[in-house]
């Protein structure tokens, strides 16, 4: 056991054991807010190790297993406890049950916003020659990588789509581009091919754009984009899956195992690019990106409306919102204590693939 590997190991446990505090901090916070009494708030997981101190009828332990940490809310289940989270109006308890996922998901935002600020984004509106195919007509017109294409047949270039409705428009005729490089202006001819080798196109060339600094109010936006792109391909997953648009083994569900294994290769590959003088924020930062992930994911899958989650209470919530009447606690009870049954019994499952089917990222 070498210390990369114990490294790695510690890096892992405290950064995702942060999201998960964060996501509790969430509750604790939104439960203050309202009144609502916090018997504990844990560093960790019990048993206990130690009392750290009381604050406000709080106390706050450490516990014996490092990872994350928990709430427990007075009358958590029991609405007839005075003063508890249970006995509360459901308006306040919405928010209480949002207020974890909700920071979660506010977390990812903003380190993706920072992350943008330190790696640029990308500007849509410039067409970027990102490779160049051998023995192309883009190769024989002198096209070279890292080329602005900035008009075709005297049309302006605002985006990649743009560019290849036109190419394709023009199949087998040769047509007059113009590239930046450098600050220079040069023009060039080439005619798409009717019929290009596999795996390229009829230029045979990759298209992209290219990375601008932008500021952290520019970011923002981004970064929203970015989370709700999140969000959205972790809803629409299980639609994806019966259509036969991912495939299985693409959508396989991870746990702290295979988190971990994901996130060493990725600090292995940021550590490399480090050492390297040519490389780039963008290159380093990977691990940053997958936490963000992890976060965004984190608090998109507490809102789904699974028994014992969040989102499944939020469920019997939003059902006494919306018909005047509260389903009594005991089958709600009974409900989140089979859906918990189930989440560990999955969690059982999925570590255990992630031991035997370890993830290599390609």
């Amino acid at each position: 056991m070498n210390l990369t590997f114990l490294a790695t190991i510690f890096e892992f446990i405290i950064a995702f054991g942060l999201l998960l505090f964060l996501h509790e901090f969430g509750h604790f916070i939104a439960s203050r807010l309202f009144g609502i009494e916090v018997e504990e708030f844990g560093f960790g997981f019990p048993p206990r190790l130690v009392k750290l101190f009381t604050w406000k009828g709080t106390e706050f332990t450490l516990n014996w297993i490092p990872f994350g940490a928990f709430v427990r809310p007075k009358g958590e289940n029991d609405p007839e406890v005075p003063g508890g989270l249970a006995a509360a109006n459901p308006w306040k308890r919405l928010v209480v049950l949002v207020g974890g996922p909700f920071f979660n998901i506010l977390t990812g935002i903003i380190i993706f916003t920072i992350l943008f600020t330190r790696t640029g984004a990308p500007d849509v509106k410039t067409v970027q020659i990102m490779e160049v195919a051998k023995n192309s007509p883009a190769e024989t017109a002198g096209i070279m990588a890292n080329d602005i294409i900035s008009r075709v047949n005297g049309e302006e270039i605002t985006s990649t789509t743009q560019l290849s409705t036109i190419v394709k428009a023009n199949l087998g005729k040769e047509i007059t581009m113009s590239l930046i490089r450098q600050d220079k202006i040069i023009n060039v001819k080439a005619t798409p091919r009717l019929n290009p080798p596999p795996n390229q196109g009829s230029l045979g060339i990759v298209m992209g754009n290219p990375i601008k600094p932008i500021s952290v109010f520019q970011a923002i936006p981004y970064s929203l984009i970015t989370t709700g792109a999140q969000g959205a391909a972790l809803i629409t997953m299980p639609i994806q899956l019966m259509r036969g648009q991912v495939a299985a083994e693409d959508a396989r569900m991870v746990g702290p195992v295979g988190m971990y294994d994901i996130y060493s290769q990725v600090r292995s590959r940021d550590i490399t690019a480090e050492s390297k003088p040519a490389s780039t924020a963008a290159d380093t930062m990977n691990r940053f990106w997958l936490l963000g992930i992890i976060s965004v994911a984190l608090g998109f899958t507490n809102l789904l409306p699974i028994p014992a989650l969040d989102g499944g209470r939020i469920i019997f919530v939003l059902a006494e919102l919306i018909f005047r009447k509260r389903v009594p606690a005991q089958y709600e009870n009974m409900v989140h204590l089979i859906g918990f049954a189930a989440l560990i019994a999955l969690m059982v499952y999925i570590t255990s693939q992630d031991i035997t089917n370890r993830i290599i990222l390609p």
